[in-house]
């Protein structure tokens, strides 16, 4: 029914969910049937003299009640959600609820898309893959298809990275690709490197392998390339491990002249680099891979965790070599089969039609205003964090440690984590990471930082116990 014009004035809700309103009532009354097919958006808008957004949202709105369903290429048709429920189904947007209260708040997770159009063009995606859902339920080839590892170079290619497709391979999230990697390089009781103060990941891997992780020490750079230089004379190392962008937990990120520096001790070396590019989407203008400065060393992972969403659970690693591929191909496949074809087709689909990078916009955009927010509340040079970083580095004072102040802030609805799982060796220092993304609103978000900021003020046995 392409000459549906609704009488937003039936409503009195704003003009976005009036829209929603009106295709209900037009299914009540029988104006509107199941499968009759609405207005593109922009001509809707056009024809109501409102702007695109708000027929975005209008739609979003009808889909979440179950009342529209929209598919890439078709349009947006209605499917009767009334219906729907008195035959025993839910809405299809309907989020349940015991999926939505499963939320880990210790994890570094980038804000979550809230805008009505983003989130309507995220589900057209999901929408085209589903429509080609029984050939995406059977076993694949390992690393993914030509046309996924195209999508994967177009998007490594963002990195400054032009590696041959023979030397891509999409998999199940960076973590196993970390895990098949080590296990490649070292044999339990031999020593890799990282940052002193690490991903908490990187110790898990090394604990469940075996291996002997050294951290380096740092400096407001990164690991010092003295110091590097040292253990490799000293431990001979096996590999090296960084997370050289809005490095997790410090946010901080490795200058070029010093990336330089680094891959030069490796090479003098013979030491594989293990680059987790984790955040490396997330400046627009950040420094160049180590991959793309010593290719020929590194094993780059390029996860989508952070720049698109962890549920997809995906990551593009680009491998130092062809000799290297086989082995890896044998680790992984042993490990894991192949990751999901449902969300590598949708990561694919996003990548290809834009999606990905107006979602990399939102994140950088939104993790800009919450870094502001920060900046407001929290005394300057009392914490580390990049102005694009997901989370941000406390050190503490005025007698607090990091467990009195992790217990303290337990309830706030945001997640801190003692430095302990960051700390390769030594003593940790007294000091949390303070993860500002995932769920959380900006209101949230802004008492639960104000709140953090008032028991800062003085002693523990001055602050608040609730919140």
């Amino acid at each position: 029914m392409k000459d549906w014009h609704p009488d937003l004035s039936r409503s009195s809700s704003p003009r976005y969910m009036a829209i929603a309103d009106v295709i209900e009532l037009d299914l009540r009354s029988g104006h509107l049937v199941v499968g009759d097919r609405l207005p593109p958006q922009r001509e809707l808008a056009k024809r109501l003299n409102v702007d695109f957004t708000t027929v975005a949202r209008g739609y979003v709105e009808a889909q979440k009640r179950g009342l529209v369903d929209s598919h890439v290429g078709r349009g947006t048709f209605v499917t009767g959600g009334a219906d729907k429920e008195r035959q025993g189904f839910a809405p299809d947007a309907a989020p349940d609820p015991r999926r939505a209260s499963v939320v880990d708040f210790s994890m570094n997770m980038p804000p979550e898309p809230d805008d009505p159009e983003l989130i309507a063009r995220m589900r057209e995606g999901m929408s085209a893959v589903v429509a080609s859902l029984i050939p995406l339920l059977r076993y694949q080839g390992f690393g993914g298809s030509s046309m996924d590892k195209e999508a994967a170079a177009s998007w490594l290619s963002r990195r400054g990275l032009v590696p041959s497709q023979e030397r891509i391979f999409v998999t199940p999230g960076a973590h196993p690709a970390l895990l098949a990697i080590f296990g490649l390089l070292a044999k339990p009781g031999e020593t890799v490197l990282s940052e002193i103060i690490t991903y908490p990941g990187m110790r898990s891997i090394a604990a469940q392998l075996r291996l002997n992780l050294t951290g380096l020490p740092m400096d407001e750079d990164g690991i010092l390339p003295d110091a590097f230089a040292e253990a490799c004379e000293r431990l001979k190392p096996k590999a090296l491990y960084l997370n050289p962008t809005l490095q997790n937990p410090t946010t901080l990120t490795i200058p070029a002249r010093r990336r330089e520096e680094i891959c030069a001790v490796a090479r003098k070396y013979h030491v594989p680099i293990v680059e987790d590019d984790a955040y490396g989407f997330i400046p627009q203008q950040g420094p160049a891979p180590l991959a793309a400065m010593a290719p020929d060393l590194t094993w780059h992972i390029g996860g989508l965790a952070k720049c698109i969403g962890a549920g997809l659970r995906l990551a593009y690693v680009v491998a130092p070599d062809s000799k290297a591929v086989w082995p890896f191909v044998s680790a992984m496949r042993a490990n894991n089969v192949m990751a999901s074809p449902l969300t590598v087709a949708l990561a694919t689909r996003w990548i290809e039609d834009g999606t990905a990078d107006t979602i990399l916009r939102f994140i950088r955009a939104e993790a800009a205003a919450r870094q502001q927010m920060v900046a407001a509340i929290l005394p300057a040079g009392s914490y580390r964090a990049d102005p694009i970083s997901f989370n941000i580095w406390l050190p503490l004072s005025n007698g607090w440690t990091r467990s009195t102040f992790g217990s303290h802030t337990r309830s706030s609805g945001i997640g801190v984590v003692a430095s302990d799982a960051f700390t390769v060796e030594g003593v940790a220092p007294e000091a949390v990471r303070v993860c500002l993304g995932g769920p959380i609103t900006r209101e949230k978000l802004q008492g639960a930082l104000e709140f953090m900021a008032h028991a800062l003020e003085g002693p523990p046995e001055m602050a608040a116990s609730f919140f």
